[in-house]
């Protein structure tokens, strides 16, 4: 699945993904008031919103960046309307030729942990038919469980060609509490960004592997180092935008041939319209907006790379 990541990557021109995580106040009003009208001022009605937000932007991004990352706790939210929701998005996305990064950060043990690899990532056989739960392409996975976490979905990667990035220096602030912690005379992130090299050496895909890693872009030192503890693995990356990151700080995430990292923006491309930088669709478009910031973001990554 990696391999697939890149050919897009590479066709785009953009190692940008996008991340889908409404929130009502994103959403312009003649979107909530259609909705409501239809649905009713309630869970149905704001998934709805939902719905209508994420197709306008996915109608307006789909050909210029290679992946999008929907993160199920905005849909959520909203119980099962929600992810109705987030179901529908993931198969419209897929419709327009984008892969789909699955941000459900999920880490458990033992047949827990299956289950939700095989929901996210994987078939289930009932009767004579096999069906697929959201069928993500990726997910995201927390490690802290340990081997027991992680090991059922590298086995459902392996069989069904999907992926994961599992979560070693996340941009939070907070971060460092624990992952920050020195250990035998290292950071736990350095650890645990060793051990995502070796799990995915069983995942290999080409020059990467299907097992990548979770950096944020408010820690480019450290991104500097896991780059290098990490050589076969695919960096997620966010971070950048809203929360702080440049373009600038991102050189480091990538591999010399310009590969091995691809980042993610969500506010700052799904709630545009609201920003001060693109005043001129403050009206409400929605995919006008999106359309410009992940051009702006394109070119300044681009830039970074061509000045590293």
């Amino acid at each position: 699945m990696i391999s697939k990541l890149i050919d897009r990557i590479e066709k785009t021109s953009a190692p940008i993904v996008v991340g889908l995580d409404p929130k009502l106040n994103f959403v312009p009003d003649n979107i909530k008031k259609r909705c409501f009208e239809e649905k009713g001022e309630n869970l149905e009605g704001a998934a709805e919103a939902f719905w209508q937000f994420n197709k306008e932007i996915i109608d307006n991004i789909y050909d210029l960046v290679p992946a999008v990352k929907p993160q199920i706790a905005m849909y959520e939210e909203l119980g099962l309307p929600g992810l109705v929701t987030f179901k529908k998005t993931v198969d419209y996305c897929k419709e327009k030729g984008l892969l789909v990064i699955g941000d459900i950060k999920r880490g458990d043990i033992g047949s827990t942990s299956e289950a939700y690899a095989v929901g996210h990532l994987g078939s289930v056989k009932i009767g004579d038919k096999v069906f697929r739960g959201f069928d993500e392409d990726f997910a995201t996975v927390n490690p802290y469980l340990g081997s027991d976490g992680v090991k059922p979905f590298i086995s459902v990667c392996n069989t069904e060609d999907r992926g994961i990035f599992v979560l070693v220096k996340t941009s939070n602030p907070s971060s460092g509490e624990f992952q920050d912690r020195i250990i035998d005379g290292r950071p736990l992130y350095e650890l645990v960004g060793e051990q995502v090299e070796k799990w995915g050496l069983d995942s290999m895909d080409g020059s990467y592997s299907n097992v990548g890693a979770v950096v944020g872009a408010t820690y480019p030192e450290q991104g500097k180092v896991l780059r290098e503890i990490m050589p076969h693995a695919y960096i997620l990356v966010p971070g950048y935008g809203a929360q702080g990151g440049k373009g600038k700080d991102l050189v480091h995430f990538f591999n010399k041939d310009g590969l091995g990292a691809i980042v993610n923006s969500s506010r700052g491309i799904i709630a545009a319209w609201k920003s001060e930088n693109y005043q001129q669709f403050n009206d409400g478009k929605v995919g006008e907006a999106a359309r410009a910031a992940v051009l702006d973001m394109k070119k300044d990554i681009a830039d970074a790379l061509a000045n590293r």
